[in-house]
């Protein structure tokens, strides 16, 4: 059984969809979602659905070998953040390479880093008058939306289109590819891991 570990901060739509999907093609996953926000809608959802879930603040993120302590022992097979606000610490992304990504409302390198999320991106890029945008799907690293591309996939825009037209299209595109592409990724995930332990396998024989 596949273990994925989901940061989330707001509704988890995202991370519901995820789940659905993964469920609807009897992927066996057992699910652990944390959240930085105590009433997020997506504890809740998870919670129906009989999924662990853990709140945390600043301090335990920050401050602290906590979080990286909890995920140790879970030990996950992937570690997704679908709507989470927060910058990784350096703690996760140093224990968890290649092992946490990302999904951005724009295509990165485009519209990305600090402050650029959920409705302040589509309203940059309507007010750039951008004839498409689209969302990506990335590595983690100890930057905001830095990290390696995965996979983007966009949307054309029209002249008419408001912001709010903007992030409806946009939402839609991560619905659609974001659960479909997390089977990928477990697969991306072993190979890089197997090639990491044979180019250490080859080191140490020279």
């Amino acid at each position: 059984m596949k273990k994925i570990a989901i940061f989330a901060s707001g509704t988890g739509s995202n991370a519901m969809k995820i789940i659905e999907h993964l469920g609807n093609q009897k992927i066996a996953v057992e699910y652990l979602v944390l959240s930085n926000k105590k009433d997020a809608l997506v504890l809740e959802k998870a919670q129906k659905l009989a999924i662990q879930t853990l709140f945390f603040n600043r301090t335990d993120f920050y401050e602290t070998n906590k979080i990286l302590n909890i995920l140790i022992s879970y030990q996950p097979d992937l570690l997704v953040l679908a709507g989470f606000l927060w910058l990784v610490p350096a703690n996760l992304v140093k224990h968890f390479p290649n092992k946490i990504i990302n999904i951005h409302p724009a295509l990165l390198p485009k519209y990305g880093g600090k402050g650029m999320f959920g409705m302040n991106v589509h309203q940059t890029v309507f007010e750039a008058k951008e004839r498409e945008s689209g969302m990506t799907i990335h590595y983690v690293n100890e930057k905001y939306d830095e990290g390696n591309v995965i996979f983007q996939a966009k949307c054309s825009l029209e002249a008419y289109d408001t912001a709010e037209d903007i992030a409806h299209k946009v939402l839609k595109l991560e619905h659609e590819y974001f659960p479909v592409f997390l089977p990928k990724t477990f697969f991306y995930v072993l190979l890089l891991g197997y090639l990491l332990f044979v180019c250490l396998l080859l080191a140490n024989r020279l």
